[in-house]
């Protein structure tokens, strides 16, 4: 006659580790075993009431592991009723059993295949590639990663994995974009009738709040009246015109072609939402000292993508200031000394809105030009339209900024 228990494999797991909750099949004194899909901590693991103890999920968990027992005990009646165990190996046993209660498992509906589906299905080339860096940092984390179910994905699963994270990514703002991506799979697992599981309602790690890059007026007067270097000056110039362009996105400026009756139009890479901006004359001497071939400025000709040149520029920002040689491990060297080391493309759009802001223009008009929602509806569709508001206020934030740096 066979027998079942329920067995905690530890064999091959190191201390501190969930390990396999399993059924054990015995029959002639050979055992074989039949798995739960289950992983838990030892110290989560009743031996002698045969049931989870200590763990957030353990009423399920009980009433899961019980059925399952009940359906191979069952099972295992009937098969010795109808004279079919009795020239069976344990192992043989086992097999016939998964065969019947537990038929293999669709893999495109686990975890990992899902979030590889999610990845394709991303049309930005940047977000599909943050879906990749979460994928991989979960194969790293779980050895058994492939064949995670979305219902293995407990509260104390992500605690762990988040605890893996922090070993190599301290910053919250860094993990918490893998636990959104692992959101948006689950969200979407959910709207396809996938799973009715999800385990991030007791469960959240909270972006920490940005520094603001905003600079103030007169941190800008004195970026754009500062004496770069030769080299320089297209980098700060490039960062002038995001500025004059109220703060366009370094891709989509990229990308422009032409300008139509004094006006770029374009779609935001990011938003998908479109863009009509009027190319003021200090913006427009910017572009015709920078004209490209194939594209409006010649920064597409030098650069093989944008994120190159975003790495460059930022960098070259970063470094104006002055220059000195020191003798560093006795050799002879140029040392920078950045005057505005915080720099970066971003700042140009934060501190138009702040400046903005400072000069009283309405909220539903700054919120209008950086393609933000403000307001009632209605109140957003005539401030979208109505350009002109727009248009006056990226002309006065210009002029104040220019107040002091032409004078």
């Amino acid at each position: 006659m066979a027998t079942t228990k329920f067995y905690l494999d530890t064999r091959a797991v190191k201390s501190g580790e969930p390990a396999p909750l399993k059924i054990c099949l015995t029959k002639n004194g050979r055992a074989a075993y039949i798995p739960l899909n289950i992983r838990i901590l030892p110290s989560q693991w009743d031996k002698a009431k045969c049931r989870v103890k200590e763990h957030t999920s353990k009423t399920s968990i009980n009433s899961y592991i019980n059925t399952q027992k009940q359906k191979i005990d069952t099972l295992l009646l009937q098969l010795s009723a109808e004279g079919k165990l009795a020239h069976l190996t344990s192992t043989q046993i086992k097999n016939l059993i998964v065969e019947s209660i537990a038929p293999k498992t669709d893999n495109t509906n686990l975890l990992l295949a899902r979030l590889k589906l999610y990845a394709g299905r991303c049309k930005k080339t940047r977000t599909s590639q943050l879906y990749e860096a979460t994928y991989k940092r979960i194969i790293q984390f779980d050895k058994c990663a492939s064949s995670l179910s979305f219902e293995q994905i407990t509260k104390d699963w992500l605690i762990r994995f988040d605890a893996f994270l922090t070993k190599t990514e301290p910053s919250a703002n860094s993990r918490s974009i893998h636990f959104r991506n692992l959101r948006a799979v689950f969200n979407d697992a959910i709207d396809n009738d996938i799973t009715n599981h999800y385990p991030f309602r007791k469960f959240m790690v909270r972006p920490v709040e940005t520094t603001k890059r905003a600079y103030s007026v007169e941190r800008l007067r004195e970026l754009f009246n500062y004496p770069v270097l030769p080299h320089e000056q297209k980098y700060l110039d490039a960062f002038k015109l995001i500025f004059y362009l109220i703060g366009i996105n370094l891709a989509d400026l990229y990308a422009l072609t032409e300008i139509k009756n004094g006006r770029i139009e374009y779609k935001r890479a990011k938003t998908g939402r479109l863009y009509n901006v009027k190319v003021e004359p200090e913006a427009l001497e910017i572009i015709e000292k920078y004209k490209g071939k194939n594209t409006l400025l010649n920064f597409a000709d030098h650069f093989t993508s944008v994120h190159s040149y975003m790495c460059t520029l930022n960098r070259a920002l970063q470094h104006i200031g002055k220059r000195e040689h020191a003798i560093v491990n006795g050799k002879r060297t140029l040392v920078y000394k950045p005057e505005f080391p915080d720099l970066s493309s971003y700042v140009a759009r934060h501190t138009w809105a702040t400046i903005a802001a400072e000069l009283d223009i309405p909220n539903e008009t700054i919120a209008a030009a950086l393609g933000h929602s403000f307001g009632n509806r209605t109140t957003a569709i005539y401030i979208k339209n109505d350009t002109k508001k727009v248009d006056d206020a990226n002309r006065r934030v210009i002029d104040y900024v220019l107040e002091k740096v032409n004078s």
